[in-house]
């Protein structure tokens, strides 16, 4: 070999090599499709991570996380989970009432879910132990939970006859819950009145139309109503009406009185562990969903006396917090 072509050899080499490595060595990309608004997911993001540098995944150190937030709005779904899909991340992690979205635009990027209503009813998965698609995380089993949620009003309110259940109509899910709410309450001898709304605007409107008519709110969680949490308290503050709702992050300020479900900040932890699992190599079909592992009561005992009630002693003793 000639040494000038000898010499063009070795450059050549020199700039391919690291061209190469850095492609062996390509970061991670995480994308996150926020169904409700940063500011409401705050907490939980923050878990999630906490979590992931737990496990050596530092966002900005060769790993990258990708926020989109939908704001409440089921519209942007689409839009959103077809940029991520084209930035080709190697995992999608959301929420149930986005993941039908998600699931039209991929079917071989890997999706986690932190929270669904009803993976398999929702059709998510085939089933909690053999998902069987590209689809794993955490189902938060609302609809079973509901009984209990209900019986907690009752002892907290014994004379508890009449009551209203708010949910996003256009999230299957939250319907299902309603429903759900529906036959526990008509089974315990409780007149349940459905709430069914669609958008922001409707808020306002459906909850002061409650007035004089029911003394509590049920309602039912999703992207929609997380959103607008602080509006659906404040709106069931001025019609004397208390809520109850499935996370304890959303009954801290007036109008919110009691909350019964998992904690949302532990379900993103959980997905952090789906996420780095699937980062070294698991199939998200492979990765059993798993419910619920803690489930909290919080009462807030401020709202509960604003709006006339006297919570009972046995119940406060159980309650995980209490807010005064």
């Amino acid at each position: 070999m000639r040494r000038r072509d000898f010499i063009g050899f070795i450059a050549g080499t020199a700039l391919a090599w690291p061209r190469a490595m850095r492609a062996e060595q390509r970061g991670k990309t995480i994308g996150v499709l926020g169904a409700a608004s940063a500011a409401a997911w705050g907490p939980a993001v923050k878990g999630f991570e906490q979590r992931l540098r737990e496990f050596g995944w530092v966002d900005g150190r060769g790993m990258t996380i990708i926020y989109r937030w939908a704001e409440g709005d089921s519209s942007r779904y689409a839009v959103i989970a077809d940029e991520l899909v084209n930035m080709n991340v190697d995992v999608i992690l959301t929420v149930g009432s986005a993941a039908t979205r998600v699931m039209q635009a991929t079917r071989t990027i890997p999706i986690v879910l932190a929270a669904a209503v009803d993976p398999v009813a929702s059709g998510f998965v085939d089933s909690l132990a053999h998902p069987g698609r590209n689809v794993t995380g955490l189902s938060l089993q609302s609809s079973e939970i509901a009984g209990k949620r209900l019986q907690i009003l009752r002892e907290a309110l014994p004379g508890l006859a009449r009551m209203a259940v708010l949910a996003n109509s256009g999230y299957a899910g939250a319907a299902r819950e309603m429903a759900a709410v529906q036959e526990t309450g008509r089974g315990l001898g409780i007149t349940v009145e459905s709430v069914p709304i669609l958008a922001a605007n409707d808020i306002a409107p459906a909850i002061a139309s409650l007035k004089d008519r029911a003394n509590v709110l049920y309602v039912c969680t999703d992207s929609l109503v997380i959103s607008n949490w602080r509006s659906i308290n404040a709106a069931a503050q001025a019609s004397n009406i208390g809520t109850m709702w499935g996370a304890r992050e959303y009954i801290r300020s007036e109008g919110g009185v009691v909350a019964y479900g998992p904690n949302d900040v532990d379900q993103f932890r959980q997905a952090a562990d789906y996420v780095d699992k699937i980062l070294r190599g698991a199939r998200a079909e492979d990765i059993p969903v798993a419910q619920p592992t803690r489930i909290d009561l919080s009462v807030n005992l401020k709202t509960a006396k604003a709006l006339g009630w006297t919570i009972p002693e046995p119940l406060l003793f159980r309650a995980d917090e209490v807010i005064e």
